[in-house]
């Protein structure tokens, strides 16, 4: 394993068995994320995005093959990953606050260091102001925006300060202008975080993917087909990328991997980029 290399995926293989029946999701998956980096995985429904996030967070087993971090391999759920979905997955009984410094004190428990309840109700506090939800810490969810929920699911992420960020289409559910606004916010949060965090973002969104990545993993059905580059300079913003030629070229080289059908592709082009 390389000495930037924080996830080391190798011949990893999912198959999902009954008594009458199995399906393999996933078959030979081989990727290696480096320390610090974003990574956009894309690719149509049911090709096995979310599966493969499932088993970096530990939810999901391997049928063969490995999954390491920094050497190991999991087994099961850390404290050196933290995950936000697209459901937001907060306490509905707990306000903002409670719901980040609950998640604060109970990582650092699981880690063994001592966090009185006040310093985690300041953490959450300071990671709230961060994504703009001043003045709404003792709200409750249900008195929240979906992309105020969202922000308290991310604030909650980052707060509990994981070396590995674990994204599922977060803000999937959004209207585009939150959505732009929450993409904005977490680049500016990854860029300026003094331990810059890995991040594996699954999204089906192709601008959302060029927007954020470092590089892009294209998967077909169990398998990944294409791993891209996304070398745009940063820091981005949509409005510049709409004007960029080099944005319109790798937009239309994702647009094109995304809508072919799988063996035309593999016919035409022999399966590489």
């Amino acid at each position: 394993m390389e000495d930037d290399t924080v996830i080391e995926i190798k011949d990893l293989t999912v198959t999902y068995e009954n008594e009458n029946s199995s399906f393999e999701a996933l078959k030979d998956i081989n990727l290696n994320v480096r320390r610090g980096e974003f990574i956009c995985i894309v690719g149509s429904s049911g090709c096995g995005k979310s599966t493969l996030l499932s088993v970096l967070e530990g939810l999901q087993g391997a049928s063969s093959g490995s999954v390491r971090i920094n050497g190991k391999e999991i087994h099961g759920a850390g404290v050196e990953r933290a995950v936000v979905f697209q459901s937001y997955s907060l306490f509905p009984w707990m306000t903002a606050v409670e719901n980040v410094s609950f998640a604060v004190y109970e990582t650092n428990r699981k880690r063994g260091t001592r966090v009185s309840k006040k310093k985690a109700s300041e953490i959450a506090r300071a990671f709230l102001k961060k994504v703009d939800l001043t003045g709404f810490e003792d709200k409750l969810p249900g008195e929240l925006s979906g992309g105020m929920q969202q922000r308290v699911a991310i604030a909650r992420a980052m707060a509990c300060d994981p070396e590995i960020l674990l994204m599922d289409e977060p803000f999937g559910a959004l209207d585009a202008k939150i959505r732009e606004s929450l993409q904005n916010l977490l680049l500016k949060m990854w860029r300026e975080d003094e331990r810059k965090k890995t991040v594996v973002f699954v999204t089906h969104d192709l601008n959302e993917a060029e927007l954020l990545a470092d590089r892009i993993v294209f998967m077909i059905p169990r398998h990944i087909y294409a791993v891209i580059d996304d070398d745009l300079p940063r820091p981005r913003n949509s409005a510049y990328m709409q004007e960029s030629p080099e944005y319109k070229a790798l937009y239309q080289k994702l647009v094109k991997y995304f809508y072919r059908e799988t063996s035309e592709l593999i016919d035409s082009e022999g399966g590489n980029l």
